[in-house]
């Protein structure tokens, strides 16, 4: 299998070397990553200004660009070969929820299963680098799995573990995505030239955690594994909207 792998947190994220090393036990893996730390980037692309890739001394590839960025150039440009599975991670904190709408790791593997390949999101539940090996380890598992189980072509798998070890993860279940609160509200301060600065307040308490979501099962000390669908169409509300516009005549 050839697996590559990208992330948001950037190329020299401890995260990304832990699951480069687990992932080495099962797979060819070519590891392409962000230069800099881009979480929140969500499916962002630079279209301004150029893209430039190094090599660096582990082997792995740093791009001046988006987690987006990384997949779309490894898999058009850098690779002679098409990769069987793309992977994002291991994320430092979860990906639950609302989250997933602004995640650079969630776009990173988004962006593989737009461009034909199936795709896997990986985070931990802590930015505690102790126990990104259990996150590894259940990302191992899964893959296994898909080669007698195949991804639904418009879908990818969020994945999020607990921190924990491995010894006392307690399973792995199937889960929907929970909601949050609105985020709070943005701080403003000066900096030392006087001008006001702005910052992103703390992300919203957990509005829908209930037994059946990816919060809950976190909580409860489990692996979450939620399939995420790329086509966002309302299909339910098509029939509904088609009648609402009946009357209008251009």
């Amino acid at each position: 299998m050839k697996i590559l792998l990208s992330n948001d947190d950037g190329v020299h994220a401890k995260g990304m070397q832990v699951l480069q090393q687990a992932l080495s036990q099962i797979a060819d893996v070519t590891t392409v990553g962000p230069d800099r730390n881009c979480s929140g980037a969500s499916n962002s692309l630079t279209l301004i200004n150029p893209l430039r890739v190094q090599q660096m001394e582990n082997g792995f590839y740093s791009v001046n660009g988006t987690p987006t960025d990384c997949v779309h150039l490894a898999i058009s440009q850098l690779l002679d070969f098409t990769p069987d599975l793309v992977v994002a991670g291991i994320n430092h904190g979860a990906n639950l929820g609302d989250d997933v709408l602004y995640s650079g790791t969630v776009a990173a593997a988004t962006e593989g299963r737009h461009l034909g390949l199936p795709a896997i999101a990986v985070s931990l539940a802590s930015t505690d680098p102790d126990h990104f090996t259990t996150a590894a380890f259940v990302t191992v598992q899964v893959i296994k799995k898909l080669k007698s189980h195949p991804l639904p072509r418009d879908q990818i798998l969020n994945i999020n573990v607990p921190a924990v070890s491995i010894e006392q993860l307690k399973g792995i279940k199937v889960t929907r995505l929970g909601r949050r609160h609105k985020a709070e509200t943005m701080t403003n301060s000066t900096d030392p030239w006087g001008h006001t600065i702005y910052w992103y307040g703390s992300l919203g308490n957990e509005l829908d955690a209930g037994e059946g979501t990816d919060f809950d099962a976190i909580a409860n000390g489990y692996a979450s594994i939620t399939p995420l669908q790329v086509d966002m169409t309302a299909y339910k509300s098509v029939d509904t909207l088609r009648q609402w516009l009946e009357g209008i005549k251009l």
